[in-house]
């Protein structure tokens, strides 16, 4: 599965003359791990170790349970959404999960994030998935509102417990 999506949209700069530019949706490559690093620590709000995030994307590319979608725009990735694809026995079936998801701030309420999820839930249909999941901090209010109006549904909790002794109950993002 190596898609590749064009979109025209308007030029975000009223500096620009000719009114369109397209934007791409794609699957990753190892050439933009640090463009995804870098987006995936803005949306979480802390330096994560490089080296060790590197093995694990590395791993993921090559895994055809993962498929990581980045979107291009005036060859810069302006945007990442990370999915595995999972057999899961209480469905009977396999589920598609958002990992990451994260747009550079200079580029959300643009469409980028629809066009984005739109085409992660056709990315995950073709693979079979029969259901496409994400779990989202409660702090992130904005992005319950987005999921919600992307047609999406808050039917479960998802709850987590500190293993390596640094378990709080004050929730903050970038912990």
């Amino acid at each position: 599965m190596n898609y590749v999506y064009f979109h025209r949209w308007q030029r975000l700069s009223d500096k620009q003359e000719f009114g369109r530019i397209y934007r791409m949706y794609r699957k990753a490559t190892l050439n933009d791990c640090e463009k995804v690093y870098h987006l995936i620590c803005y949306m979480e709000r802390k330096q994560l170790p490089f080296d060790r995030f590197y093995l694990i994307y590395q791993e993921q590319i090559n895994n055809r349970h993962y498929y990581c979608l980045v979107c291009e725009y005036d060859n810069n990735v302006i945007g990442v959404l990370n999915l595995r694809f999972e057999e899961q026995l209480h469905h009977s079936a396999c589920i598609a999960e958002i990992m990451e998801f994260a747009v550079d701030e200079a580029y959300r309420k643009q469409g980028v994030g629809k066009g984005m999820l739109a085409n992660a839930c056709q990315i995950a249909k073709d693979f079979g998935c029969m259901q496409i999941e994400v779990a989202c901090n409660q702090l992130r209010k904005d992005t319950h509102r987005f999921y919600l109006r992307e047609g999406m549904h808050n039917f479960h909790f998802k709850f987590s417990k500190s293993l390596n002794g640094n378990d709080t109950e004050e929730n903050i993002i970038g912990k």
